[in-house]
């Protein structure tokens, strides 16, 4: 892991990624929470070709602005950088853009763990 890895994911704003159709809002707009997962789509693409088998990444903390509105039709990019690692804990600056420019920034924390023993741990709590 890396300070200044970087990587970006792209997506179309469609019917099925609005606030209308996941309940974030009203608007046929690209919604708050499809950003936020857009971002961390790039935080663990970032992250692919650093871990070793059997382990993964899971999301701790999120703090994200949604600047601007993206309408269907409009292409989103997310980019999520590493800024800093401590250990198993991994932090990011995240961006989202479309064609006219930023609609979103943040940052977000993710920490590498063992697959196996992360869902044994999960099942516990049913």
């Amino acid at each position: 892991m890396k300070v200044g890895i970087s990587a970006t994911i792209h997506t179309t704003v469609d019917k099925g990624n609005t606030a209308c159709t996941v309940g974030s809002g009203g608007l046929d707009v690209f919604a708050t929470p499809a950003m936020s997962a857009l971002m961390e789509r790039a935080d663990c693409e970032a992250l692919t070709d650093m871990l070793e088998p059997g382990q993964t990444s899971v999301g701790a903390n999120i703090s994200v602005s949604h600047a601007a509105a993206s309408p269907i039709g409009v292409n989103v990019a997310a980019t999520a950088t590493i800024t800093a690692v401590d250990g198993r804990k991994i932090e990011f600056a995240v961006t989202a853009c479309d064609g006219a420019g930023e609609i979103g920034n943040g940052t977000h924390t993710r920490f590498i763990v063992d697959a196996e023993k992360f869902m044994s741990k999960a099942s516990t709590r049913k």
